[in-house]
């Protein structure tokens, strides 16, 4: 960044003019300063000037028009979450593995633990696990242990569905040993790999594929090359499609061999087939399609065909990108 300009036919700030007034030190705009001030106009009284306080329009001011303090806000009515037929706060939140049962007690304490958005600090209260909504240091914490929550490298050839009525390789041929009734978060075409995930929590499952709720999704896609350099901003304006205009988020070249390409879409889209259709409307028919992301939880190292359980940050930072 360049160094701001001085200020045209005045003197800088707390020294002697410029020149140029005659006979003397100038004062703002050229005028000789006031007798006896140094340089300095004299302050009106209250005004602050000549105190320290900044001048009108400078760093740290305040527009006439604006108050001089933010309104304070209503006292929310507070509201018992105590269930006397729950489970201790302190004891829930070590089994799912906030810490210890004494950090969790200090965690409720010192004010850092919420109770469907109230702040509780007594170490007797008591809550409903499936029923109320906890969250420590702002994120959210499942304390529903029947709840289930799994990121899945789906291989190629490997249908989302939990069954096929074709014979055909599915997601569910994956998860047939489990009891718990699985839902898998949006869906990958059989010639696309990469991360699913799959929980039976419905709510968030919903809220993590709507495009409402703005949680971004990363795909790696080899395709014919050279990449032209004006295709990101094309799919950053939008590509009209048979189904309506489509934008991504975020696109670059990753990689580039002689006839081949490697780019990274990012987008929030859940369309059919999206990825694979904005980029043959710009001229790059994808080869390979690998989903390695869905917003904060990544592929990583987890080898096709396996699954891993998500950690409780993995999916306390899900609730946050869905706004749970």
């Amino acid at each position: 960044m360049s160094p701001q300009a001085p200020r045209s036919g005045g003197a800088p700030r707390g020294g002697k003019g410029g020149g140029s007034g005659k006979g003397g030190p100038a004062g703002r705009g050229g005028r000789p300063a006031a007798k006896g001030t140094g340089g300095a106009r004299k302050a009106a009284p209250g005004t602050g000037r000549g105190s320290g306080a900044p001048r009108r329009g400078s760093s740290g001011s305040t527009k006439p028009s604006q108050p001089t303090r933010l309104p304070q806000r209503p006292t929310p009515v507070p509201v018992d979450v105590h269930d006397p037929d729950g489970v201790r706060l302190q004891k829930l939140l070590a089994a799912a593995g906030v810490g210890s049962r004494r950090t969790c007690e200090n965690l409720i304490a010192a004010g850092r633990v919420e109770v469907d958005g109230q702040v509780v600090t007594e170490l007797g209260v008591r809550v409903d696990p499936v029923r109320q909504t906890v969250h420590v240091d702002g994120e959210r914490v499942q304390l529903d242990e029947s709840r289930l929550y799994l990121a899945f490298n789906k291989p190629l050839g490997v249908v989302s569905t939990m069954s096929d009525d074709l014979g055909r390789p599915s997601v569910g041929d994956y998860v047939m040993n489990r009891k718990e009734r699985l839902f898998h978060v949006g869906r990958l075409d059989a010639d696309t790999e990469g991360l699913l995930l799959l929980t039976n929590d419905g709510d968030l499952a919903h809220r993590l594929q709507h495009p409402a709720y703005g949680v971004p999704k990363t795909y790696l896609a080899q395709v014919p090359g050279p990449v032209a350099r004006d295709v990101g901003k094309r799919l950053r304006a939008g590509i009209d499609l048979e189904d309506g205009p489509v934008k991504v988020d975020s696109f670059k070249l990753v990689d580039s061999a002689p006839g081949k390409a490697l780019v990274e879409v990012i987008l929030h889209e859940g369309r059919k087939h999206v990825v694979r259709r904005l980029l043959e409307a710009v001229g790059h028919p994808v080869i390979t399609l690998v989903r390695t992301d869905v917003g904060p939880i990544h592929l990583g190292d987890l080898k096709p065909g396996r699954i891993r359980a998500l950690s409780r940050d993995e999916v306390g930072k899900l609730y946050s990108a869905a706004g749970l």
